[in-house]
């Protein structure tokens, strides 16, 4: 085994451990450790994502279900547009995104750039919104449940994760704060279960193409990413949620702003 692929497996760890404190964040990791860490090509890299995230959400969601902290019904009205967008996201549209896109004497862009790229812009967007937590008693008590909404958050959110690759926790949990009036903790383990769902479906767009799965790297990196999920239960139960939510949001900013420097300016 190259050190290369075993510093990626202990990372796996940690992705799993920021899924199992926050139920979302794990896939804003997984991409930047399997192309920078263990070189894989940013398309490929986000295949094995939704297929590492939804596999680890799955075992987080069942956690949550069994401390009754997931709600089936938002999981089916959020996920079923979710499952659709991301599922035709990988099947049809990353598949006819030419090779090169734009091309000049000094710069090309090419789909793995962009794919980075639009990449590192959500990583900045969801920082945002870990640094600034919503008020949750404040939003619980207005409004009713905006049924559209909920629906066409689920279709821009499965389009976006099939195009990054990320499971669009950190999208989901606001989404069913905001709009189906969710508490934090039930959004966080119903969130699990929607990304789980549409994360896997979407990797199956991309089994069902052209990909070359590498299934011994794949399945090693899901197994380390599951024993991270739980050692992250452990810790959310003996650590303030607000810290470790915005504490992380810092961390994802500046690997954001790493990540568009490095792709736009030093590739």
């Amino acid at each position: 085994m190259e050190i290369s692929q075993l510093i990626g497996y202990v990372l796996a760890v940690f992705v799993g451990m920021i899924l199992g404190m926050l139920g979302s964040g794990g896939s804003i990791l997984s991409v930047p450790i399997l192309v920078y860490v263990m070189g894989i090509e940013p398309t490929l890299a986000t295949a094995y994502s939704l297929f590492i995230i939804g596999t680890t959400s799955l075992v987080g969601g069942i956690h949550k279900a069994k401390e009754k902290l997931v709600d089936f019904n938002k999981v089916i009205l959020f996920g079923i547009p979710a499952v659709i967008s991301v599922f035709v996201t990988r099947k049809i549209i990353i598949p006819n995104i030419p090779d090169i896109l734009f091309s000049t004497d000094d710069f090309t862009l090419s789909k793995s750039i962009l794919i980075m790229v639009v990449f590192s812009i959500v990583m900045i967007l969801a920082s945002v919104r870990m640094i600034k937590p919503f008020d949750e008693k404040t939003i619980l008590e207005k409004g009713k449940l905006n049924y559209y909404k909920i629906a066409l958050m689920g279709i821009f959110i499965g389009l976006l994760s099939g195009f990054v690759g990320a499971g669009g926790g950190f999208l989901i949990v606001p989404t069913l704060l905001l709009f189906a009036k969710t508490p934090m903790k039930m959004a966080v383990g119903t969130s699990l279960f929607i990304v789980s769902s549409q994360s896997l479906i979407g990797f199956t767009g991309d089994v069902m193409g052209n990909q070359v799965i590498d299934w011994e790297l794949l399945l090693f990196f899901t197994a380390a990413s599951i024993v991270g999920i739980f050692i992250g239960n452990y810790i959310s139960k003996k650590v303030k949620e607000e810290k470790l939510i915005i504490g992380f949001g810092w961390f994802v900013l500046a690997m954001g702003i790493f990540i568009i420097t490095k792709e736009l300016f030093w590739s």
